[in-house]
C-alpha cells in the first residue's frame, strides 16, 4: 500500500468508493454490474484504489445482541493537562484496550470521547478504575454515558453528500 500515490477521482472510482464503504462483501462481478464497468476494468480500478490506500480495511457488523452479552458506552475523559505530553501518554494507553473502539479528541468541557463495547459494566468500571488511577495518565474525570438503546447506528460515512478532494 502506497498512500502517497494518487488515483484520478472520477466518477467512475467515486462510485466504487461509495458502493464499496457500504457493501464491502461485493463480488468483483457484484461490483462491476453496479457500476457498469467490465469485470476486468473493475478489478483494475478497485486495485489501484486499495493500492494507494483509499482503503483502510474491511471489516463486517456483527449483530452483538444476537452473538454475545455485552455493554455499549460513550465515555468522556477530561485530563488534568491537556499538553501533547499529556494527550500522548493517554492516547497510548488507550490505543492498548481493545474495548475502547474509537477514542477522538473533542473541544469543550472533554478533552477525549471514547466508543466503547465491554462484556459487562463491572469491566468497563474496572478499567475506567484502572485508566483513573495511573498518575501519568493525569485523569481528571471520567463520564460514562451507557447506551441504552439504539435509533440509529452508523453504516457508513455519507460520502455521496460530502464534497470529494481533487
Amino acid at each position: 500500500m502506497n498512500q502517497n500515490k494518487s488515483v484520478k477521482m472520477d466518477a467512475i472510482n467515486k462510485k466504487i468508493l461509495s458502493t464499496l464503504h457500504t457493501q464491502s462483501n461485493l463480488s468483483n462481478q457484484e461490483l462491476a454490474d453496479i457500476i457498469a464497468l467490465s469485470p476486468s476494468a473493475c478489478f483494475q480500478r478497485t486495485k489501484a484504489l486499495k493500492e494507494a490506500g483509499y482503503f483502510i480495511n474491511f471489516h463486517t457488523e456483527m449483530d452483538l445482541d444476537r452473538i454475545c452479552e455485552h455493554v455499549l458506552a460513550y465515555v468522556e475523559f477530561t485530563l488534568e493537562s491537556n499538553t501533547s505530553l499529556g494527550r500522548k501518554a493517554f492516547e497510548q494507553e488507550i490505543e492498548r484496550i481493545p474495548e475502547f473502539m474509537d477514542c477522538v479528541r473533542v473541544g469543550d468541557d472533554a478533552d477525549f470521547i471514547s466508543f466503547t463495547c465491554f462484556p459487562d459494566v463491572k469491566a468497563l468500571n474496572e478499567t475506567c478504575d484502572e485508566l483513573s488511577n495511573q498518575p501519568k495518565l493525569g485523569i481528571k474525570r471520567i463520564k460514562i454515558r451507557m447506551i441504552l438503546d439504539r435509533a440509529k447506528w452508523c453504516l457508513g460515512y455519507p460520502i455521496d453528500k460530502l464534497k470529494w478532494v481533487d
